[in-house]
């Protein structure tokens, strides 16, 4: 049986001496982005337009200010140093440095990655990695993933790499890219090239290591250096920065060229000025597919280097080059490669006997495929984030002012924000950039492996440097005062308790540090989002995107409000959260009872407003439909929306049990709340009492009583309106024969059930709550689900599915959503994934068979991924779905 994570292995004492800080195991890994380029801290545009303004033609000639980006690379936690693999297959036009995509404007479903890549393994510490990218031997089609999905309208779908053509007959090559550490310094390399086609083919392979440009954006910048070693082979690429202890070489086995410039952007090709350097950014490129001798350093040395392997593999054959990437001291260019097969064996046996204690054995091989590939997901998923936004409007001394729009413009309000941290991603290619309520998703399976990785990530964001001193979590790149679901206290307090199962003890010190900070948290959502001050939340679009009638995050074409009831829910789940970690800390520190009576207090406050009255006599209950509903104030009058989407499913997750023997703990709580319920007639029914066989009174605390919750649970387990067989859609199917049509001011606003795609550009497009799969609400259901049924048991049974007459308890019917939710990456009766969807490749190729990609959401029919095809960050909760499955 898995789970203890204490049980001796090597792997479990290199994470003990990352904590203790006695070795930094973690201070190398996989920290590069998958994309830089786009992304709103490389925009100095006044229109505000990454997309335009640093395209994907522009990453290979122009140098970086705030990160770098690469294929399976790594770097240190700073990103001083950085290694990733580039290729040519001598028919491209440029060499493969960086995956390519679409922009939001160019993709008909906004963004969108264009490459086949996969994290097949990693340890937490990085102690072993793999890898693998998939690159055609043909000519890589840009032009055409371009104008093809420019053709395309939204209600097509996406034009994907394998539709056009370049892998039929096998013909590409399968990169396989594996880390082993022998020391926290000491990083052997083995890339694999394999020739999957049916003929000999050519593949220029370029292990490239380079330094960010940390120097051209102040007066004087001191560069680092990199030079060739001494003569002979292995070859040796010797590295040396000012601000990282030590030097480092990069050794190469066999004889390759080695190709030296500097990470120096080509302004002679792009502004037509001058270059600081006269070998740039993109000379490697030039040097091979323009065949420009004169564009890489004679010299040998710059800040940019690369060894050139140029191969010709027949048919099936597989190459493979070895490199050690290794600080001063640690390993000689002599004998670096004596050991290197023996410790990457090490490092693999090591990180199977890690995963024994993780992954339970009672999972079939399939299952635990997927739920190893979900983990390694997420922690190659991990980015070195950095971003001075004081710095990023004011700009730097050595370049040109940013434009004076930018001090009114995005994030202005955001000058205290100074991020330098390695930080785990939504999606390193298409969210390169944290989100603040994905982040609480991601930690939860992080704990399975790396409890303190998880920790830290809740309570940087609780930092000066990242909150706002208002109290706001600051929630992504693009507008860090946008209003993400808080989720934190719930991450929390499941971290918490996941550490405490697994290892047998709990961090205390962690919750209290948590708890401080998420008191001005909450403090702020009370002052900033509930207007009027009677608890009816308006939120903004709290994540949700598109799923309402009109953005919910922008003024309404209406004027007036919304009083959101996911908004007013959120907010109640949160102060039981609060509740729960007080009653938790009240334990051993009785001071913590008075918060814990405060938060059952407010809660009290907020179910009252949820589920009696709303501002102007206008209920969120529907008690006619039996749902919740958002509900638009105007200047005319209120009136309910009336779609039954996951807005009315989110006061499920607001589901608190105060057991017996914590009020006999706390006695001052216990009095507190008997005095509540003795003197507050208008609130007590909200609370539901159970007398237990003992004469014992248990209390649920939750924003809807059982009949609430039965009719809610009649609609959600309806095969005709949420019910899946793959999960909770995020909109009832009722919607696509009956689509929500609202008018004013002759514009018709409507919402349809749309399963995959979105035929909207809210948001860029490139998001849809209208129908499809989303992991994070349907985990959320769940663990609700699991909650109700520890209070009522089997003295509560529902029909599953809806009108079928078979009468479940809840924590059957949330085992068997789990069972469906997973069921999206395993292989069928019919030995189909249905992530996969329509793919062959996919579904039956040995090559791709057994690849697994977690998307950012799935089609609410048939399962098939959707959006971003590396979202493992929130999609990676299938892993802690697994660990408790039977499957």
């Amino acid at each position: 049986m898995a789970g203890n994570l204490d049980r001796p292995t090597l792997e479990r004492q290199r994470l003990d001496e990352a904590a203790a800080r006695t070795a930094h195991w973690r201070r190398w890994g996989p920290y590069l982005a998958d994309r830089q380029w786009g992304t709103v801290r490389e925009d100095y545009s006044a229109e505000g337009t990454p997309w335009e303004y640093f395209p994907h033609d522009h990453a290979r000639s122009r140098a970086y200010r705030w990160g770098e980006d690469g294929i399976l690379g790594i770097s240190d936690n700073h990103q001083r140093l950085c290694f990733s693999v580039a290729l040519w297959n001598g028919r491209d036009p440029i060499i493969k440095e960086r995956y390519f995509g679409l922009t939001g404007p160019q993709g008909n479903h906004g963004e969108d990655v264009k490459e086949h890549y996969f994290y097949l393994d990693a340890t937490p510490t990085h102690s072993y990695m793999k890898g693998l990218y998939k690159y055609p031997q043909a000519e890589f089609p840009y032009a055409h993933l371009v104008d093809e999905n420019r053709r395309r309208s939204r209600r097509d779908p996406e034009f994907e790499l394998l539709d056009s053509g370049v892998f039929e007959g096998g013909r590409y090559f399968d990169v396989t890219v594996e880390y082993a550490k022998a020391a926290p310094e000491d990083i052997l390399i083995r890339i694999s090239v394999a020739n999957r086609g049916p003929e000999a083919a050519p593949v220029h392979v370029l292990p490239t290591l380079w330094f960010r440009n940390t120097w051209s954006w102040e007066q004087g910048g001191k560069r680092p250096r990199l030079w060739r070693g001494a003569p002979g082979s292995p070859a040796v690429i010797e590295a040396r920065h000012h601000d990282m202890d030590g030097a480092y070489r990069l050794t190469c086995e066999g004889e390759p060229s080695l190709l030296f410039t500097d990470n120096d952007t080509n302004t002679t090709l792009l502004y037509g000025a001058p270059s600081a350097s006269p070998y740039v950014k993109d000379a490697f490129g030039e040097f091979l597919v323009n065949g420009r001798a004169d564009a890489i350093n004679p010299l040998e040395e710059g800040t940019k280097s690369a060894a050139h392997y140029a191969l010709t593999l027949e048919a099936g054959a597989t190459a493979i080059l070895r490199l050690r990437l290794s600080r001063e001291g640690t390993a000689g260019p002599a004998g670096a490669f004596v050991d290197f097969d023996a410790v990457f064996e090490a490092r693999r046996q090591e990180a199977d006997d890690f995963y024994e204690q993780v992954i339970p054995d009672r999972l079939c091989e399939d299952s635990r495929l997927v739920m190893r590939q979900a983990l390694a997901g997420m922690l190659w998923s991990k980015q070195w984030f950095h971003f001075d936004v004081r710095r990023w409007i004011e700009g730097d001394p050595a370049q040109p002012s940013p434009p004076p729009a930018r001090k009114r413009g995005r994030n202005a309000e955001w000058t205290h924000l100074y991020n330098d941290d390695v930080v785990s991603m939504p999606d390193k290619w298409e969210y390169p950039w944290y989100a603040a309520w994905d982040l609480a998703f991601h930690t939860i399976s992080l704990a399975l492996v790396d409890p303190d990785f998880a920790k830290d990530q809740l309570v940087l964001f609780l930092r000066e440097w990242y909150m706002h001193p208002n109290g706001q979590i600051p929630a992504y790149e693009w507008s860090f005062g946008d209003v993400n679901p808080p989720v934190h206290a719930w991450a929390a307090l499941r971290v918490y308790k996941i550490e405490k199962r697994v290892r047998g003890r709990a961090d205390r010190r962690f919750l209290e540090r948590v708890f401080q900070k998420l008191l001005l948290n909450f403090t702020w959502w009370v002052n900033r989002k509930d207007v009027e001050g009677m608890n009816v939340f308006q939120g903004g679009f709290l994540g949700l995107d598109n799923i309402g009638v009109f953005d919910r995050s922008a003024p309404l074409p209406t004027g007036g409000h919304i009083e959101q009831s996911d908004g007013t829910a959120w907010m109640g789940m949160y102060c039981l959260n609060m509740l729960g970690i007080a009653l938790e800390l009240a334990r051993e520190d009785p001071t913590y009872e008075d918060m814990a009576s405060k938060f059952f207090e407010h809660f009290l406050y907020i179910a009252r407003a949820m589920s009696g009255m709303g501002h102007d006599g206008i209920e969120l209950w529907n008690e006619e439909d039996g749902f919740f509903y958002d509900v638009l104030h105007t200047p005319a009058g209120a009136v309910p929306m009336k779609v039954r989407s996951l807005v009315g499913l989110v006061p499920l997750f607001a589901v608190q049990v105060i057991e017996p023997e914590d009020l006999e703990r706390l006695p001052s709580f216990s009095r507190r709340l008997r005095w509540f319920l003795d003197n507050r007639s208008d609130l007590c029914h909200l609370v539901t009492r159970q007398v237990t066989a003992e004469g014992r009174t248990r209390q649920l605390l939750s924003l809807v009583d059982r009949d609430k919750l039965s009719r809610v649970l009649g609609y959600m387990l309806d095969e005709r309106e949420f019910l899946s067989p793959h999960g909770i859609r995020a909109l009832s199917r009722c919607h696509r024969e009956h689509p929500y049509v609202f008018h004013v001011d002759g514009a018709t606003h409507r919402v349809d059930y749309e399963p995959a795609e979105s035929s909207t550009d809210l948001f860029g497009g490139n998001s849809n709550w209208r129908g499809p799969i989303w992991f994070p609400m349907n985990f959320l259901l769940v663990e609700s689900l699991q909650r109700f049924d520890y209070f009522y048991g089997t003295e509560l049974t529902v029909d599953f599915p809806t009108g079928s007459g078979t009468r479940l308890r809840l924590w059957d019917v949330a085992a068997e959503l789990s069972r469906r939710l997973t069921g999206i990456f395993l292989r069928g009766a019919d030995g189909r994934r249905p992530v996969h969807g329509g793919f062959e490749a996919f579904q039956h190729d040995p090559h791709w068979k057994d690849l697994v990609l977690f998307y950012e959401y799935f089609h609410g029919d048939n399962g098939a991924g959707i959006g971003a095809s590396h979202q493992t960050g929130w999609t990676g909760l299938v892993a802690k779905l697994l660990q408790q499955s039977g499957r």
